[in-house]
């Protein structure tokens, strides 16, 4: 299993950043080693001291797929949900000033957390899906999929044209503005429109 990550996919994160726009998507991966397991804390590892959240909708693949045309995109999941791309800042600002790869910053063990899967057919429109990241109960992010400057459907063709989509596949779309540094004692709580999807303490 492999995790697909989009960045720079809304304006005003890319603006908040400070970075460029780009005319096409910026991708990277994370092992499977990144994933956190369920009901498990997320620990501040001891190479950072600025690690921020990016909490992001996310997708399972449910069929191999391969030069996926957008318009059939939609045939290759049936679950979405939302996870954090946890990011250590402070180590990626040093990787882009050298203009190294983000691994180090991005795909370190225990940086992907994954809520629990909606069935894509309890969504009544994949653009317009509203979902929001609370830490101890205060909105820290909050974004719609139309806000989204590749869609859905459209990133999942881009992504097929340089990876072999295969069974359980993740794809985090990207973060919406609003990403900023956790704490240890946070709580971390993800809703895509009422429903809470995950659930997590910093330590």
């Amino acid at each position: 299993m492999k995790i697909i990550c989009v960045g720079q996919n809304y304006l005003k994160h890319i603006e908040e950043l400070k970075s460029k726009g780009n005319s096409s998507p910026i991708l990277f991966l994370k092992p499977d080693s990144s994933v956190i397991q369920k009901n498990q804390p997320f620990f501040i590892p001891e190479f950072s001291n600025e690690i921020h959240y990016e909490v992001e909708l996310i997708l399972k693949f449910n069929k191999l797929g391969k030069h996926i045309n957008s318009n059939y995109s939609k045939n290759y999941y049936d679950q979405i949900s939302l996870g954090i791309d946890f990011t250590a800042r402070d180590l990626q600002k040093k990787l882009k000033e050298f203009g190294h790869p983000w691994e180090k910053a991005k795909a370190f063990d225990n940086s992907a957390l994954i809520g629990e899967w909606i069935s894509i057919d309890d969504i009544t429109n994949i653009n317009n899906i509203n979902f929001c990241l609370k830490i101890n109960n205060k909105i820290v992010q909050s974004s719609n999929s139309s806000n989204m400057i590749w869609k859905i459907d459209d990133l999942i063709s881009e992504v097929s044209s340089y990876f072999t989509l295969k069974i359980g596949d993740i794809l985090f779309t990207g973060t919406p503005e609003g990403v900023g540094q956790i704490n240890i004692g946070d709580i971390l709580e993800g809703y895509i429109e009422d429903k809470m999807v995950f659930s997590i303490k910093i330590k």
